[in-house]
């Protein structure tokens, strides 16, 4: 069933009002609007009505009552039309299905940027803020690779790996999203505006806070339930023994997403989380092909906008061109295989751009070249 409509005015006013209550976290919200029906519901019922609430006390419920008679919202909502900030309710068209589908996914979503259709394909990668060379090498290598087949790469914005994977998806021309733990005009930290500027324009900066809320240390493991809940797996690339990567892939496991470790040196203290990830049975990573065989199969139904199927993610976002080369390999093969003088043939281009078309085909891991100047589907 398709999600309604994104809410009118008034009821956005209310939602947000709701989400933005101090005290009351995602699972709140939703025990109050299961009992209420509303916000609306919510903010006109008597305090002893909101108190008699599970598990919601006088104190909680007095801050729920006082949040109905402010306008702190609607100028809240006045700022985020200045600075083009959309403001995304769960439960209703826009919200990310994905992360819709978690235990406590958040009220509402702050999002600076757009989503695609294409974004329900996602996959994080996290991991150390003292990242070594290495480390950084690897996520910018991961986040490239993913991008370049058609995957969303999401990740915190934070120093180390998660700056590594963001711009590993950029300079692979994909998109990318920043999950923040302050709000999305306080870019935390603050030296990463001019990547979350460019993550914008790619993609999209996102946060339960408030838009000019700072960063607090409780935040930031919250934050991470939204940077898994976004995607279909996990991939943590360094991480000490208690890091916040590690809540992460916990968190990924919980939901039922894939989880996949990078590994690293015996002696390195940053290898010791991924090691026992990997110890307790997440996938192993050495190349981006090991995470998309293990994702490739969840995509066998896919169809495009016209009702084609699509066998990988990278088909989303191919040209005319692309796909009328792709096709033509589906048309002439014979035995899993054609040769490429064919491909001229049945497409009638120049045999020049059909081997340009094959080298794209190629790097977005869509098609393999074989001996005898051959080509197959991979």
């Amino acid at each position: 069933m398709p999600a309604p409509a994104p809410p009118s005015v008034d009821d956005l006013l209310d939602h947000v009002r709701l989400a933005c209550v101090p005290g009351v976290g995602s699972a709140f919200r939703r025990r109050l609007l299961e009992h209420f029906g509303s916000p609306q519901a919510v903010f006109a019922a008597a305090l002893r009505e909101i108190a008699a609430v599970a598990r919601v006390g006088p104190k909680l419920a007095a801050a729920i009552a006082a949040a109905g008679s402010t306008d702190g919202t609607e100028h809240l909502l006045d700022l985020c039309r200045r600075e083009g900030v959309d403001v995304l309710v769960e439960g209703f068209a826009g919200y990310p299905a994905l992360l819709s589908r978690i235990d406590d996914p958040p009220g509402v979503l702050f999002v600076r940027g757009r989503f695609e259709p294409c974004d329900s394909l996602a996959i994080s990668i996290v991991g150390a803020r003292h990242a070594s060379p290495y480390g950084r090498r690897v996520a910018s290598l991961l986040a490239g690779g993913l991008a370049r087949a058609g995957y969303t790469v999401v990740s915190g914005l934070a120093r180390g790996i998660d700056a590594a994977a963001h711009r590993g998806a950029l300079d692979a021309g994909g998109r990318t999203i920043a999950v923040l733990g302050s709000g999305v005009l306080t870019i935390y930290p603050p030296e990463h505006a001019d990547l979350a500027a460019e993550v914008i324009g790619r993609g999209t900066v996102i946060s339960e806070a408030p838009p000019l809320a700072e960063a607090t240390a409780g935040s930031f493991p919250r934050r991470n339930r939204i940077v898994s809940g976004l995607c279909l797996g996990t991939v943590v690339v360094e991480a000490a023994e208690r890091s916040g990567a590690l809540i992460t892939a916990r968190l990924a496991g919980e939901q039922g997403r894939e989880v996949f470790a990078v590994p690293g040196q015996i002696d390195c203290r940053t290898a010791r989380g991924c090691h026992a990830l990997i110890r307790d049975g997440a996938k192993l990573v050495q190349s981006v092909d090991d995470i998309l065989e293990e994702l490739g199969p969840l995509f066998e139904t896919t169809v495009d906008a016209r009702g084609r199927e699509v066998r990988v993610p990278a088909e989303l976002a191919l040209d005319t061109v692309e796909r009328q080369v792709l096709d033509a390999v589906d048309v002439r093969a014979v035995a899993g295989s054609c040769d490429i003088d064919s491909l001229v043939d049945e497409t009638g281009l120049p045999a020049s751009r059909v081997l340009a078309t094959l080298g794209v085909l190629e790097v977005r891991r869509i098609v393999t070249r074989l001996p005898g100047n051959r080509v197959a589907r991979r």
